[in-house]
């Protein structure tokens, strides 16, 4: 939510270049573009947090993927189109 410039839940360029600014590994726009690419297999231009959250378990957490993988089969409804609602801290799980 940080990093989530537009409020749109991905993490798009710019917001990228910021997180990485601010974790002090000032990064080059190709090599942005290029993380983008490796996260997202190269189909998207931003980073969801799907994504994100996948990228940060890495290959060590087997567990904590098969609880997204679960979370990822409960979502039968569509996605809602549009920016998500404003949250605050209070409301998340």
């Amino acid at each position: 939510m940080e990093f989530d410039l537009n409020n749109e839940g991905e993490i798009d360029l710019m917001s990228l270049k910021r997180m990485m600014e601010k974790l002090g590994v000032p990064k080059t726009h190709l090599e942005m573009k290029k993380m983008i690419s490796e996260v997202t297999g190269g189909v998207s231009d931003t980073i969801s947090y799907r994504d994100f959250v996948n990228m940060m378990l890495g290959k060590r957490s087997a567990v904590l993927k098969l609880v997204m993988m679960f979370e990822g089969k409960a979502e039968s409804s569509p996605k809602p189109v549009g920016p998500p609602p404003e949250r605050d801290i209070a409301s998340l799980p």
